[in-house]
């Protein structure tokens, strides 16, 4: 419970201030003809697990990146025809993007 005029944050709360700043916690994208894309998606960089970011930071090259950012959809967005250096281009600009919004991010206390 809650104690008044205490600087104690919930947890949850910065987290939904955090995702609602950036759009949400996954990043959404389409591959294939504008009358009946693919979605794709992969965790917001600001979400990513710590797992992943570690495995993004040793992969070697934007195959590489696609396959750990996709995981398990790697091969239907390859089918698709999708571009792997077009998924890490999205990757780094939505993760610059987001460090200039989250600095203006003020959590709330619940």
């Amino acid at each position: 419970m809650s104690k008044p005029n205490k600087a104690r944050y919930r947890l949850e709360t910065v987290k939904r201030s955090y995702a609602e700043a950036v759009g949400g916690e996954l990043v959404e994208f389409e591959v294939g003809p504008e009358d009946d894309p693919q979605v794709f998606s992969f965790p917001h960089p600001i979400f990513t697990p710590d797992d992943m970011q570690q495995d993004l930071n040793e992969a070697k090259g934007d195959e590489a990146g696609a396959r750990i950012l996709l995981g398990d959809q790697y091969q239907a967005f390859k089918d698709a025809g999708g571009d792997v250096n077009g998924v890490m281009l999205l990757y780094v600009g939505i993760r610059n993007e987001a460090q200039d919004k989250v600095q203006k991010v003020r959590p709330t206390r619940g």
